[in-house]
């Protein structure tokens, strides 16, 4: 009689029955929703950080991929001890899974090695995830022989549905029960769960009592890890925000939207400084935020002014200066993230900056995408601001296109003018005249100006009409301040025919950073950062907004 051989990569004592095969598909059903949480957390803490959602996605899923493939490969040894390899495995991948926001955020906060942490985590995570497939389709195989088709596909439906568990828990339920760091760490606890607890149930028979030891004392210490972890999280994530930012933080809250952070400092006069970020990016200081808002609204105002739109500007200090017309019968303002309208209602410091202007009963905020309330919009308006943060993120470029421009031209009613706001002409030139053949492309007759915010350095902004004509044809040409009545009009050579007067309203208030010289000379343009010809507009399909503002910052 001749006896059959035992294959060396399956253990002589085979667990079986219908149980064990369904407890190894639910180790492959959680591992897949645990390895796609890692992955779109990675994403997600990059697009908060740096703000490139797309490039951050680009880094983190590349690579992930690449070394799931390394880490298959790699696994192929390790598929003779299948069982304690893959306990291992994931006890590893519960532990950098679970850690991988809160050391990459501690990375970004001290070290300023965002980006190389990223992709070392990325890789190291790819290779681990990569690992399971091979070992859990040798652990399903010793419980019971099935044809190769057949256990793949079993395997791949539980990994697949896993992944999409995964991919909804992750924004629906972890984000917001938890946050992004603490959201990490519950998964990881629930990983390193999974994959002890199938390895020292259905396969314990094939460990021997050292290996049961190592592994249940590990499973021991990583658990202690990552519930340490849990515990001291928030006090972690205060420490690391506070390294970001000179003054202290007396606010912080991370919404659905960005991270949104107060700080205060008072100087050794008594002078109080309340600043805001979004995402890191200053949007304001209480020292010189009336240079910039002064700048922005006032010269929108010279005219019709009846009915104003505000897009963005969700802090109420365009709002502030808009209101101090007494004739403006109404302002609707537009602002994406709710979290934004609260702090500026009833934060005592933002409050007062914006002279409560959202208790005026002229006013009417909408708690919605700009460029989504503009597509629905069927009213017209006298004066449209357009205060965005700056177009350095896919979120964000889609409001800097010629597409958002045109719907800002649907809005405007006859003789309605537009002020966007359209960062630094000196640190990023390109984005700058990016924005203006944007808006240009979308018919809106345009004429450039920049001041002075200490806080932000050189900033500039474009006022536009709505000018009947064919934007094709629009020429760049210098204009004679003799064509014109009013001596007190700005006419400056950068401006398109039709565009109107840059000059200040005759019944503005006290104003205390503007005046007509000071506007004259805002339209003025140094040699070195006048219009760059052949500039291409930014659309929603070709972004070149988001290129250059990345690009031009990035040396700053």
């Amino acid at each position: 009689m001749t006896e059959t051989a035992v294959e060396p990569d399956v253990a002589p004592s085979r667990p079986r029955g219908r149980l064990a095969r369904t407890a190894v598909l639910v180790a492959v059903f959680v591992c897949a929703a645990c390895g796609l949480v890692y992955e779109l957390a990675l994403v997600a803490l990059g697009s908060y950080l740096i703000g490139d959602t797309v490039g951050q996605a680009s880094i983190v899923l590349s690579l992930m991929v690449f070394a799931m493939g390394v880490g298959a490969l790699a696994a192929k040894p390790l598929q003779r001890w299948a069982a304690e390899a893959f306990a291992a495995i994931e006890l590893l991948l519960a532990l950098l899974g679970g850690l991988s926001v809160l050391l990459l955020y501690a990375a970004f906060a001290w070290l300023s090695l965002y980006t190389p942490a990223l992709i070392t985590t990325a890789l190291v995570l790819g290779v681990l995830i990569g690992a399971e497939i091979p070992l859990l389709m040798v652990l399903l195989q010793r419980i019971r022989r099935q044809d190769a088709g057949s256990a793949v596909a079993d395997l791949f439906a539980a990994d697949y549905v896993g992944g999409l568990v995964g991919g909804l828990a992750f924004p629906f339920l972890l984000l917001p029960l938890f946050g992004q760091v603490q959201g990490g760490l519950v998964v990881g606890m629930v990983n390193a769960a999974a994959g002890i607890a199938l390895v020292l149930t259905v396969f314990r028979r094939e460990l021997s009592k050292r290996a049961v030891l190592l592994l249940t004392g590990t499973s021991v210490l990583v658990g202690g890890v990552l519930v340490g972890a849990y515990v001291f999280a928030d006090d972690f994530e205060v420490t690391a925000r506070q390294a970001l930012y000179a003054d202290p933080v007396v606010h912080a809250e991370r919404t659905p939207y960005q991270e949104v952070v107060l700080t205060e400092s008072v100087s050794f006069n008594g002078t109080h400084d309340t600043r805001m970020y979004l995402n890191g990016d200053l949007q304001f200081s209480s020292m010189d935020e009336y240079r910039y808002h002064e700048a922005m609204v006032h010269p929108a105002m010279a005219g019709p002014r009846g009915r104003v739109l505000v897009l963005g500007g969700g802090d109420g200090l365009v709002l502030r200066e808009v209101l101090r017309y007494p004739d403006v019968r109404e302002a609707t303002l537009v602002e994406l993230d709710p979290a934004v309208l609260e702090l500026a209602r009833t934060d005592p410091q933002v409050s007062t900056l914006n002279g409560h202007a959202f208790d005026d009963p002229r006013v009417r905020t909408v708690s919605e995408d700009a460029f989504t309330w503009l597509r629905e919009n069927r009213d017209r308006f006298d004066v449209v601001l357009v205060d965005m943060p700056d177009a350095d993120s896919t979120a964000t470029a889609k409001l800097y296109s010629t597409e958002f421009y045109g719907l800002v031209r649907h809005a405007m009613a006859d003789d309605a003018r537009v002020v966007v706001q359209a960062g630094s002409p000196f640190f990023a030139p390109n984005a700058f005249w990016c924005i203006e053949s944007s808006m240009r492309a979308a018919d809106l007759r345009t004429v450039p100006y920049s001041v002075t915010v200490p806080s932000f350095g050189e900033w500039g902004f474009h006022l536009a009409s709505a000018a009947p004509g064919d934007a094709n044809s629009m020429e760049i040409e210098p204009r004679s301040s003799m064509e014109f009545a009013d001596p007190q009009a700005v006419r400056s050579p950068l401006a398109s025919p039709g565009a109107p007067e840059l000059r200040l309203p005759q019944d503005a208030p006290p104003l205390r950073s503007l005046d007509e010289p000071t506007l004259r000379a805002a339209a003025t343009f140094p040699p070195d950062r006048t219009r760059i010809p052949g500039m291409e507009p930014s659309t929603l399909m070709h972004p070149t907004i988001l290129q250059h503002a990345q690009g031009e910052w990035e040396n700053y």
